[in-house]
């Protein structure tokens, strides 16, 4: 059984979608000052966009219970450093 799974956006509930994506912005650290007036409702929805775009993926972590929202070259390189870790033993 993999550790990993991936969670279609349409599966989850709005308001954890929102947080979710809410988390990705701060985390990536996007400018929700910004002088437009939609601040993180404009990048929550850009955010969604990408995400029926296939450009970004909801990953839940069935060992430590965690979701994130990750780029797919984040993901790419967050698979790679956990075969990494499973090849030296350390999870």
């Amino acid at each position: 059984m993999s550790r990993f799974i991936e969670v279609p956006a349409r599966m989850l509930p709005a308001d954890t979608l929102n947080a979710l994506l809410e988390a990705f912005v701060t985390r990536q650290g996007y400018d929700t000052t910004d002088t437009t007036g939609e601040g993180m409702h404009g990048w929550v929805a850009e955010l969604k966009k990408q995400l029926e775009r296939n450009e970004l993926i909801i990953a839940h972590d069935l060992e430590l219970e965690m979701t994130e929202v990750m780029t797919l070259a984040q993901w790419r390189s967050f698979g790679r450093d956990i075969a990494d870790d499973e090849e030296e033993g350390d999870i």
